[in-house]
């Protein structure tokens, strides 16, 4: 394993935050435009990671996922379900269990916002050859790792204190 020289690696860090920033503005932006909180399009893309990542969505995943108590959790899904956002199912295994899925017309509507960001997102990493993107992909994951474990020992310190 090489060092990266210092000077390299908070220039890239720096350039992580940026991105950060402006992914954040653009995800406020779609909230604004479509009557969401941002906590809305957070939950959003909770419930499609699990979908994704073949987990179930439940309102104690949001919760925890999103570091908000039960109650608010409940207002969320209901405020969500009524703007045809999302859908609660009884979990057919477990009755007491609600399971989370996004509508069509979240998706509709986020892809209508999002699609020309993914097109461009595809074109920029078209550039690169498959090592680099394996590359690319390693490097985000373990930074995403790293950023939820600084979380997870930062809210554990909270508790603590």
């Amino acid at each position: 394993m090489h060092s990266v020289d210092l000077d390299e690696g908070v220039q890239t860090v720096h350039r992580l935050r940026a991105l950060a920033v402006e992914l954040n503005l653009l995800g406020a932006e779609f909230a604004h435009m479509n009557g969401l909180h941002t906590t809305d399009l957070r939950a959003l893309i909770c419930i499609l990671d699990a979908e994704r990542a073949g987990r179930a969505a439940t309102p104690g995943l949001l919760g925890s996922q999103l570091g908000i108590n039960s109650a608010s959790v409940t207002a969320l899904l209901d405020r969500m379900e009524k703007a045809d956002l999302i859908r609660r199912d009884r979990d057919p295994d477990d009755r007491r269990r609600s399971l989370l899925a996004v509508t069509a017309r979240a998706v509709e509507i986020g892809q209508t916002f999002f699609g020309p960001l993914i097109t461009r997102i595809g074109s920029v990493l078209d550039s690169f050859d498959a090592t680099e993107q394996a590359t690319i992909s390693r490097f985000l994951e373990d930074v995403n790792h790293a950023v939820a474990v600084e979380r997870q020992a930062r809210s554990q310190q909270t508790e603590d204190s």
